[in-house]
């Protein structure tokens, strides 16, 4: 007795354990959750972040270049001392520095046109990356609707079967008594089991929606989740007070995919230009600092003494006579300059102006510039497909809204009938002048109709969201 006092109080510990831990999400919640997620947009993210890294780059591109050149060898056999230029066979150790820069001044603004290029492509990256946002919202926000949607239809079912119960409880006491007879009391048994199978499946309904929920928030089937239900009064929100018209001119201001698409359109016009530029002669300056050392090369250096050295520097005329004199000659040793002297003893500068223009090259330039113009046009077609799209988008959302508003008004007016008619029901049959079958019918019809509304409501609530959605508005409640 004892051991399954403990395992009941085990069972009621987890059980506890598992409600506390069941987090229960706030829409706001699952939208920041979701958008920061997705890989969609992740993957938009880092679009973006390339299109940074090609801007700054055109950007880059406007300056002159710089580079270093290093270079060390060994060589034998004929060759010549980078030094001296002559002619040797000695086995020579040189090496040489230097810096290379050149900077184009003009190219047909090749590089302008790349840089505003860029710069669109980058407007154009940040549109996609607010759309793949906005996608992940409104597919949240439906699954979410989703969720709160089957959350009601399951209490609904519990509400019913509870109904069920405590008649079939009141008329087990009226067949005890002889006041109704026992085929009442088996209709209403059966009733109540068929009211425990619509909980089951609402409940399993539930659950699917739920586990739709996790999987668009990427988190695993086994996590404990619940879903804060909203407060939805939809009676002042009834009205759609815009035309489908007027909706789609705010947003064609709105979406980001037709900003991204106008900005595509002026992308290619620049790739174009751009590519137009290689057409025209290209003026370059160049500027070049070199230096060289060999082990070849030799120099004195003198060790701070000297000797006196007689030398004829001429004759006496007539007699011819030599005439002499004494020359002070330093003395010293002959070696290889130290590499660092060599450097600076060997420096050389260059600067130039550099026109090229081009005549033929396989028609590269050409081709590349016939290719740009097609893709400005299929840009303008992919803007009108898309303008195109939303357009229908827009048109078929409206219709949908009217209809789905002009449903919510009928089925609740259908509810209220359906409620009342119940209600009779109910008293005539707790004082048996209807026959059961007469109940069932109108209890059934009743939670049909509720039902009903249900759907119809957060149908509207989401067609309503959608409009609202492509008007630039904020997808809350």
């Amino acid at each position: 007795m004892k051991r399954y006092v403990v395992v009941l109080f085990v069972f009621l510990s987890v059980s506890t354990f598992s409600q506390e831990a069941k987090k229960v999400w706030t829409l706001k919640e699952i939208i920041d959750y979701a958008v920061a997620n997705n890989l969609a947009v992740k993957r938009s993210a880092y679009n973006t972040r390339n299109s940074e890294i090609n801007l700054l780059q055109a950007k880059m591109a406007m300056l002159p270049n710089l580079n270093f050149n290093g270079f060390y060898g060994l060589n034998w056999g004929r060759t010549i001392d980078p030094t001296t230029n002559i002619f040797t066979e000695n086995e020579i150790r040189n090496s040489n520095l230097g810096f290379t820069s050149q900077w184009l001044l003009w190219n047909g603004s090749r590089l302008f046109y790349s840089l505003k290029q860029s710069d669109v492509e980058l407007d154009a990256a940040n549109e996609d990356l607010i759309k793949a946002r906005n996608d992940v919202i409104l597919n949240v926000i439906t699954l979410y609707l989703s969720v709160v949607f089957n959350k009601e239809l399951y209490q609904v079912a519990q509400s019913q079967y509870n109904t069920t119960l405590e008649q079939l409880d009141r008329t087990r006491k009226l067949v005890d008594v002889g006041s109704l007879p026992v085929a009442d009391l088996l209709n209403l048994d059966a009733q109540l089991a068929t009211n425990e199978v619509n909980v089951i499946q609402r409940e399993n309904d539930l659950n699917l929606s739920l586990l739709q929920l996790k999987q668009a928030l990427q988190l695993p089937a086994s996590t404990p989740m619940d879903v804060q239900l909203p407060e939805l009064d939809i009676d002042d929100n009834m009205v759609i007070n815009k035309t489908a018209d007027e909706i789609f001119d705010i947003a064609t201001l709105s979406m980001p995919e037709i900003r991204a698409a106008e900005l595509r359109k002026r992308s290619s016009t620049f790739a174009h230009r751009s590519a137009k530029g290689n057409l025209y002669p290209r003026l370059s300056i160049n500027a070049q600092y070199n230096t060289v050392y060999s082990d070849q090369r030799r120099q004195f250096f003198p060790d701070g003494n000297s000797t006196i050295r007689t030398e004829q520097i001429g004759f006496v005329e007539n007699t011819n006579e030599a005439v002499l004199r004494d020359v002070v000659v330093p003395t010293g040793e002959i070696r290889v300059p130290a590499i660092g002297d060599q450097y600076r003893e060997n420096r050389g500068r260059s600067l130039g102006l550099n026109l090229q223009i081009p005549l033929f090259n396989g028609l590269q330039a050409r081709s590349a510039m016939q290719r740009t113009a097609i893709n400005r046009e299929l840009a303008d077609i992919s803007f009108l497909e898309i303008s195109n799209t939303l357009r229908q988008a827009v048109e078929t959302a409206y219709n949908n809204a009217v209809a789905a508003g002009k449903t919510y008004l009928s089925t609740e007016r259908q509810v209220k009938a359906r409620d009342e008619a119940y209600r009779m029901a109910k008293q005539r049959y707790t004082l048996g002048a209807v026959n059961f079958v007469d109940y069932q019918l109108a209890e059934n019809n009743l939670f049909q109709a509720q039902s009903d509304l249900l759907r119809a409501k957060y149908d509207f609530i989401f067609r309503k969201k959608v409009l609202d959605f492509y008007q630039g508005l904020p997808l809350d409640f």
